[in-house]
């Protein structure tokens, strides 16, 4: 069995709310096994015997579509991945110095040089980003309410869905759920 995490967008955000307990039997209902949740922001641990991320990201937005009513774009990263997004140091410290959060984008697809090209058009005094495998790392130096970026605007210039997490929530997950733990570096 492998070690899964879906990252799943639209959940208790937007009017959409979705108790854990609910989303927990929504996953087992699909013969996933040691499901839990981590907060309600839509972060599924569970165990799959597949190691196919689209297959298991189709299985899952069929299955929460029938049961929600409602489109849920799902991310799915093994444990190890996980790990190496954790691990991962988009930014020098002096850039993260003052500023006041750094998020990331799950993607489902690598993006192609144009996507990234749309992408940095995007940078701003307050917003930096950088991409790294199917993950985009977004520097927030201000209040994110002071960006003008948001949800919409990254898939517009990404040409395919995303939902974000912050960073510190990605590392406390890599640090609980990684099989034979994660520190930091």
């Amino acid at each position: 069995m492998t070690r899964s995490i879906a990252f799943l967008r639209a959940i208790n955000v937007g009017g959409h709310t979705v108790k854990m307990y609910r989303l927990r039997q929504l996953f087992e209902s699909l013969g996933f096994s040691s499901v839990e949740t981590f907060i309600a922001s839509g972060n599924v641990v569970f165990e799959a015997p597949s190691q196919d991320a689209a297959a298991l990201e189709s299985r899952i937005e069929k299955r929460l579509l029938e049961a929600l009513g409602y489109e849920v774009a799902t991310f799915i990263r093994t444990d190890a991945e996980l790990a190496a997004i954790a691990s991962y140091k988009p930014f020098r410290r002096s850039q993260l110095d003052g500023a006041v959060a750094l998020n990331i984008g799950f993607l489902k697809d690598k993006l192609d040089n144009r996507s990234k090209r749309k992408l940095m058009a995007l940078r701003t005094d307050i917003d930096d980003f950088d991409v790294h495998d199917r993950e985009l790392h977004w520097l927030c130096r201000k209040r994110q309410s002071d960006s003008t970026l948001s949800n919409v605007v990254f898939e517009k210039a990404l040409g395919q869905r995303a939902t974000f997490r912050g960073v510190n929530t990605v590392r406390r997950m890599a640090a609980q759920y990684v099989r034979g733990g994660w520190q930091p570096a």
